[in-house]
């Protein structure tokens, strides 16, 4: 876990140094709604809030490289226990670090995207269900990967679906966000 923590670390600190290859900056902020699932095949979910920003740095038109900070907070929906007379739990209370690259079409006003990277997750999570009960707190891998369209001329604004999976502690967390990019000016 140190080695992985130590690579992102290096990965976004590498994003500092100033070379030809980074065409723009700029900081995007998202906020929507956050989900939680098991990965086992069981109908609870946890949901609540969501909200993530990102240091993009832009190669080219068509690709990015995005260090991110975000947070969810979800707490278990109480549907379907009350309608089965269980009491399964799914909830997330993590800070999420890491690194993603975003790859978009490069079609002006409406651009489909998608990304992928590696991060870590800091926080509690708890999953109860028939086949597994997991309540930990620390420091986890996890593996985002998003799909989106960004938005406008200058395609500023952004539409996503949001995926971390979790796989030290079987679950998986979303996010339905929207979003908006503010340019770094130049030295």
């Amino acid at each position: 876990m140190k080695k992985t923590t130590l690579l992102i670390l290096m990965i976004v600190a590498s994003m500092q140094v100033s070379a030809q290859l980074v065409k723009e900056k700029s900081v995007n902020v998202a906020i929507g709604l956050g989900f939680s699932y098991p990965t086992d095949a069981i109908d609870v979910s946890g949901s609540g809030f969501y909200i993530q920003g990102e240091y993009v740095n832009t190669l080219k038109k068509w690709i990015d490289i995005r260090p991110y900070a975000g947070l969810i907070l979800t707490k278990t929906n109480s549907d379907y226990n009350d309608r089965h007379g269980t009491d399964f739990k799914s909830s997330t209370n993590a800070l999420l670090i890491g690194a993603k690259a975003r790859v978009i079409a490069p079609i002006p006003w409406v651009a489909p995207y998608i990304e992928i990277g590696i991060g870590v997750s800091m926080g509690s999570f708890e999953n109860l269900t028939p086949v597994t009960n997991i309540d930990k707190r620390g420091v986890f891998l996890h593996i985002p990967w998003t799909i989106g369209l960004k938005l406008g001329p200058n395609r500023t604004y952004d539409i996503s679906f949001s995926y971390y999976e979790h796989p030290a502690v079987k679950q998986f967390s979303a996010a339905a966000t929207i979003g908006f990019s503010f340019p770094l000016k130049s030295k």
